[in-house]
């Protein structure tokens, strides 16, 4: 091991520097003596000095206590166990420090060596370790080779030895086994109703380790004893909680209302109480829960939830006064909340100044720019949305998810503003970062499609298909372009076919279908699918479809009237224009 060797050199050679100094300070003051003596008028020839040939000693690294413990720590940096147990065994042999050995101790039976964690224990005990700690390494030793009865021996001596922590030290035993069958019997056996102290958080610990090692009965023996002697809101909680872990959720609510009544202040009750209430539809009683007693940042979240949930619009309005007038703790914590509560009630411009107050060690920094830029643009200040984006992705070049995420933002809102060629360089920025994400290579292909690039669009939607076979919207994009660009119109057809048995009440699908059918010259069957994708959502695109077909059947009158009300839908329609300019009315 060459840094451990380095190591130790370099603080052997430090402490052979430190004794070679003091060594010198104490020669260059017998050589000032022995220049007096000669001032003095000495004729004699000095004699040798008896310290020229003088060889200081230097412990060896084995024998370093410093180098021992510095090579201990090194190992347990790099996460090799069993070089630490070795350095900290060394060192615990030449510390009197009872905590480098119980560091010892620890290290050894970490690493499953029985033989060194005997021997360290035995060297702990020599060094005046309590009789708690004594008892809690032999049972974890015991337990470790699967000795019952000594386990069992050393957590009753634990137990019994009066130390303010003993029950935490006899779960962290348990708790740490390898044996869970074995961990739960010792459990079982000692830490019984008659012998667990008088604090609820001993009992609680206790019925909690219970559920954790499986041990069901026990753990809820245990609560219900807890709740009947002690009766604190905290032995309700956890009571609840063992209801609704076995599917009671009816008997678990009516004890967290039990609890949320002894302790009405408790906003930790109370989040979890109105959470379950929430969750089995009771919004209005979730809500009023939470609108009584102190307030802080968590309780705001949830009403806000609930009232979305329930879209209660007033609900939310008053969450958002109320949060927005909060003190500056509560509220410099939810400044993202306030964005959204702000967006959902339509208010933009207060939108962007909560989002740009949400600091950058927030955990939603990076969505709260995300949804500013998208309403700089919903503003009409895509200038300012664009330089947002490209900040972010100045910004978090080392962090691959959102920088993908903020070049997909950016190429969602070219297509917005059909900005197609800015799309089609953000999505391939992205795909970089990337490589085949299904979303990313359909917003492509659908940009290329946009501007005609049908080769390219093609090309992204079969390689998606390839990494997510059978996706519905990416065998009806590809089936569309094919079809809009008259080309392999049976692989179209098939595609198309595919996706309409999967979504049959899909409108796009039937426009891609309905326009198949017109590519392929059944206008009778393409009118009757566009009308009815037409009548169910009115969708633009749909609607410049029927128009085009109606008037190649010579409905011209019809057409019109379509295209009439495409116009009030959707004035600036570009497929409208384009088709009006194609055909001519």
């Amino acid at each position: 091991m060459v840094w451990r060797n380095s190591v130790l050199s370099r603080t052997v050679q430090f402490k052979q520097v430190r004794l070679f100094v003091a060594v010198g300070l104490v020669v260059l003051g017998l050589a000032g003596c022995a220049a007096v003596s000669h001032r003095a008028g000495s004729a004699s020839t000095a004699s040798p000095q008896p310290l020229t040939s003088l060889v200081v000693a230097t412990p060896d690294s084995d024998h370093d206590l410093l180098a021992q413990l510095l090579a201990g720590e090194l190992a347990l940096s790099s996460s090799d166990l069993k070089a630490a147990s070795q350095f900290y065994a060394n060192a615990m042999m030449i510390s009197s420090d009872p905590e480098v050995a119980g560091k010892a101790v620890a290290l050894a039976i970490a690493i499953h060596d029985p033989e060194a964690a005997r021997h360290a224990i035995d060297r702990w005990r020599k060094l005046g370790v309590s009789p708690a700690q004594l008892a809690q390494a032999r049972a974890q030793l015991a337990v470790e080779q699967g000795q019952t009865e000594e386990a069992s021996r050393q957590l009753a001596l634990l137990i019994g030895s009066g130390d303010k922590d003993a029950w935490r030290m006899f779960g962290r035993v348990l708790i740490g086994s390898r044996d869970p069958a074995l961990a739960g019997r010792l459990l079982e056996s000692l830490g019984t109703p008659e012998r667990l102290p008088a604090d609820p958080k001993a009992w609680l610990a206790m019925s909690e380790l219970g559920e954790q090692l499986n041990r069901h009965v026990y753990a809820q023996q245990v609560a219900d004893g807890a709740l009947k002697r002690f009766g604190t809101a905290e032995t309700y909680a956890w009571a609840a909680q063992l209801k609704l872990n076995n599917g009671d959720r009816s008997g678990g609510l009516n004890l967290l209302r039990q609890a949320q009544v002894k302790d009405p202040n408790n906003i930790g009750l109370r989040l979890t109480y109105a959470s379950l209430l929430g969750q089995s539809g009771q919004y209005v009683q979730a809500t009023h829960l939470l609108e009584k007693g102190p307030q802080n940042a968590q309780t705001y979240a949830l009403r806000a939830a609930l009232a979305a949930n329930a879209k209660d619009n007033k609900t939310l309005q008053q969450v958002y006064t109320q949060l927005s007038q909060a003190s500056d703790e509560v509220r410099n914590t939810s400044n993202y909340l306030l964005g959204q509560l702000a967006e959902v009630l339509g208010r933009k411009e207060d939108a962007l100044k909560w989002y740009d107050q949400v600091s950058d060690e927030d955990d939603h920094a990076f969505d709260a720019d995300l949804r500013s830029a998208i309403l700089l643009q919903d503003l009409g200040r895509s200038v300012e949305a664009h330089q947002q984006l490209a900040e972010m992705q100045t910004d978090y070049l080392d962090q691959p998810a959102q920088l993908r995420r903020a070049y997909e933002v950016d190429a969602d809102l070219y297509l917005r503003e059909k900005r197609y060629g800015e799309a089609i360089d953000s999505f391939s920025h992205a795909l970089q970062v990337a490589p085949d994400d299904p979303d990313l290579l359909y917003g492509r292909g659908l940009a290329y499609a946009e501007i005609g690039k049908i080769d390219p669009a093609v090309a992204d939607f079969h390689r998606l298909l390839q990494v997510k076979p059978g996706d519905v919207d990416a065998s009806n994009a590809l089936g569309f372009t094919l079809a809009d660009a008259g080309r392999d119109l049976s692989e179209a057809e098939q595609l198309i076919a595919t996706a309409r048995a999967a979504k049959p009440n899909d409108p796009s699908i039937a426009d891609s279908w309905g326009w198949l059918q017109y590519r392929l010259g059944h206008l009778d069957q393409a009118a009757e699918v566009l009308r009815n994708a037409w009548q169910t959502g009115k969708d633009a695109d749909v609607g410049v479809h029927l128009g085009e077909v109606l008037w190649k059947q010579g409905h011209r009158e019809q057409a019109q009237q379509v295209f009439d009300e495409v116009r009030r839908v959707d004035p600036h329609n570009v497929a409208l224009q384009q088709t009006l300019k194609r055909l001519g009315p």
